[in-house]
């Protein structure tokens, strides 16, 4: 099965630049009869339309500045939409600890579910509406209201033609002359028109930081070492290939009394049976209601029940995500609630995208896809109920939901990219509780490193999941952090930022950067910094070596709703 949502697919060719990666398959070239037939130009081109993608786009149209931004689906939002991830958010994020903006796009969704939807007098009488009521989030939604959202956030732009929004575009080929992208070549996944696109400034919001390798802008992938990076918790060999594993997410209903089992995936055998091979073990076979305690990696079991009843002290996985919870609404709206299931369950450590051919991705997702129906179907017919029966046969595909023909979600759920090689990178002992307790010598009160250069704070602990290389899960505590405007630009290159999960960081600490907020964070700096840097006339490497600029800059960004350091 290809990819449903990605018409057509794109030959890959040509060699990597010196890189620590073991890609060899990188640069796209149009042929000679495939040639662009249009150009447009912008002050800033965006590739991909996730979370930071829209964020730098929306920071630099309401500064004035014209954008293109690019997506290779049909949706744009990345995790939040295309993926089916309801955020995961940190404990403060009612109040503080994210951009106004991003504050501004919840408040949004609120409101959207407020107009559009029938709700109870109580739900719309909440201050903070949860439409889901998920335990993993404070706002957990459906992926289609927040396209409905961002498109809304967007539509002033296009309609002054400020903006131009190329969806199911993918940027295929590059022209870089020294350290300057000159332009990039995107192409029509329906018809396979190509267009040329130029600007002054590139940004990478794509979720593999696909243009890094094109570009030749310096990159790493996957794992660095101890010796590396002095990380406690790196590993002692470097692997560029260790990277987390994706999921394919998907949504579900409940309808006691009727009978929705799909039919038996066609690698429901092995899935059944598959026990993860891991340096420190799996609790046992994946598809089971136990899991490996991210924390101690010993077993732990989790709990199940679609009606939302309580199962003990387990964890109920049909709350964890749950992005509908019927009683929010009029009777009769929803036959039941819906969640997402983005499990232990569903992880897929079997392959890496990062770099992968074309075939290539498409057999990885592909067999992520048959992991999560495998998940379905053993949740439908072998899963263990609490009246020491097997299977629950109502439980529903919501494919509406997801909006695709298979009710999977449109793309994977990416939890690590390529990673710039960046002016400065962020290291466990800079944001990690126990390494930056042993780097200050205090016992208690400790912070992250302040940055001076800071552009934007965040905070998730530091959570990576089970690896391509075999690691078992790396969670522990991290401090809330900084963004530091170093992390944000390239060791070389002049005119191309990252703007997702591919700034400086390490393979460590990419584990708290990558969430929602963050990606936001991320993408809004550098909306920012490409109009800070274009009314200044200078490159944006020079706004952080030159103190007046860089003063400028956060004055310009605390002017833009942005907090540079975290209150108390």
């Amino acid at each position: 099965m290809k990819r449903r949502n990605f018409l057509g697919s794109v030959a890959l060719g040509g060699s990597l630049l010196s890189q620590p990666s073991t890609e060899k398959s990188v640069q796209a070239t149009p042929g000679p009869d495939n040639k662009a037939k249009a150009t447009l130009s912008a002050d800033l081109v965006i590739a991909g339309g996730g979370l930071g993608g829209c964020a730098a786009a929306l920071a630099a149209l309401r500064n004035g500045l014209s954008v293109i931004l690019t997506e290779e689906t049909d949706w744009i939002g990345g995790q939040l939409s295309q993926q089916g991830v309801p955020p995961d958010e940190h404990q403060w994020i009612e109040t503080h600890g994210a951009t106004k903006a991003y504050r501004d796009f919840r408040t949004a969704v609120r409101e959207y579910y407020q107009k559009n939807y029938p709700l109870t007098a109580e739900a719309r009488s909440r201050k903070n509406l949860n439409p889901g009521d998920g335990s993993v989030s404070k706002l957990c939604h459906e992926p289609r209201v927040a396209v409905a959202v961002l498109t809304d956030m967007l539509n002033p732009y296009l309609s002054t033609g400020k903006l131009t929004l190329l969806l199911e575009h993918k940027i295929v080929a590059a022209d870089v002359k020294g350290n300057k992208v000159q332009a990039l070549t995107a192409q029509n996944r329906r018809n396979k028109a190509l267009v040329t696109l130029t600007a002054p400034y590139f940004a990478d919001a794509t979720e593999l930081g696909d243009l890094l390798p094109m570009t030749g802008t310096e990159y790493v992938t996957g794992a660095e070492s101890k010796a590396e990076t002095g990380e406690f918790h790196a590993p002692e060999k470097a692997d560029p290939n260790n990277v987390q594993a994706f999921t394919v997410c998907f949504a579900i209903d409940y309808r006691p009394g009727e009978n929705h089992v799909i039919e038996k995936p066609r690698e429901y055998d092995f899935w059944k049976n598959y026990v993860p091979k891991m340096g420190k073990p799996w609790s046992g076979r994946l598809l089971d209601l136990s899991y490996s305690n991210p924390k101690t990696l010993e077993p732990k079991q989790l709990g199940f029940h679609p009606e939302g009843i309580p199962t003990g002290n387990n964890l109920n996985l049909w709350l964890y995500r749950r992005i509908i919870n019927k009683a929010n609404f009029a009777p009769g709206t929803y036959a039941g609630d819906i969640t997402i299931v983005n499990w232990p369950q569903n992880d897929y450590t079997l392959g890496n995208l990062i770099g992968a051919s074309e075939k290539d991705f498409d057999k990885h997702f592909e067999r992520g896809k048959q992991l999560s129906l495998s998940l379905l179907y053993w949740l439908q017919t072998e899963a263990p109920r609490p009246d020491g029966g097997k299977g629950w046969p109502g439980i529903r595909l919501r494919k509406d939901v997801m909006g695709t023909e298979d009710g999977l979600a449109k793309y994977p759920y990416v939890r690590e990219s390529r990673r710039i090689k960046a002016l400065f990178t962020i290291k466990e002992e800079h944001v990690g509780a126990e390494q930056r307790a042993a780097v200050t010598g205090q016992s208690a009160g400790v912070k992250a490193a302040a940055f001076e250069d800071s552009v934007g704070i965040g905070y998730y602990h530091i959570d990576l999941h089970p690896s391509t290389g075999g690691d078992n899960y790396i969670d522990f505590g991290s401090l809330p952090f900084q963004i530091p405007l170093g992390a944000l630009l390239p060791v070389r290159m002049e005119n191309i930022l990252p703007a997702n999960k591919n700034i400086g960081t390490t393979h460590i600490t990419n584990g708290c950067y990558r969430l929602h907020p963050v990606e936001w964070s991320i993408g809004e700096a550098v909306g920012l910094l490409v109009k800070y840097a274009s009314s200044k006339n200078v490159l944006p490497r020079a706004v952080r070596g030159d103190k007046g600029l860089l003063a400028g800059f956060q004055g310009f960004v605390k002017g833009e709703g942005i907090e540079l350091e975290w209150k108390g």
